[in-house]
């Protein structure tokens, strides 16, 4: 049976969902070719009863996860904009990012590709120094200063397992409506935090 909204809301509440294994989202680069990459990540999600959320996200250099370049971890609100057709119970989320954009390198190769970029209001990046960039210009990122970043997603619960959008198959963000995903991506398990 279709979970209604505020059923999916309070399913989601409670531990952390975590990836199964090193998930494989398709992404534009950012030099303007156009050309698809693969992005190698894993991340977890934590939702709190007044619609925040916190995500985590681990950027691996390989598939096998062994080498994480950069953990990024955003905070913010949830807006729930209603059903959304992928399947019944689905609905379409907003994550907006209006608490922090945090970024931590991992790797000293990482820090210095972002450190060639400008960096208006920014520190150098250092390995394991972590910087928040919400509101400024972060060019590795594709964001400009002033923007709070804004995620057009879904959310779909299944078997105790939880599902968001699986990324453009042309590496198109979810960075408008019209971008909001129309399929699913692997599903997050949940972990019990102590």
């Amino acid at each position: 049976m279709a979970m209604t909204a505020a059923a999916t809301k309070q399913f989601i509440q409670g531990g952390e969902w975590a990836s199964i294994a090193v998930e494989l989202r398709p992404v534009k680069d950012r030099t303007g070719t156009g050309n698809i990459q693969p992005f190698y990540c894993s991340r977890t999600f934590r939702f709190f009863p007044d619609d925040t959320f916190e995500c985590g996200v681990i950027n691996y250099a390989d598939a096998g996860g062994k080498v994480p370049l950069v953990r990024i971890v955003i905070k913010g609100h949830n807006v729930w904009q209603g059903d959304h057709p992928v399947a019944p119970g689905a609905q379409s989320l907003d994550y907006i990012a209006d608490i922090a954009y945090e970024v931590t390198p991992l790797i000293q190769g990482f820090a210095d590709a972002i450190n060639k970029a400008p960096t208006n209001g920014l520190n150098l990046w250092e390995v394991n120094v972590m910087q928040d960039i919400k509101g400024k210009a972060f060019p590795a990122f594709g964001l400009f200063d002033g923007q709070i970043y804004v995620d057009y997603d879904l959310v779909y619960t299944c078997n105790d397992l939880l599902f968001m959008g699986s990324k453009h198959v042309d590496g198109r963000a979810f960075d408008t409506p019209e971008n909001r995903p129309t399929n699913l991506q692997i599903p997050l398990m949940r972990h019990t935090k102590d």
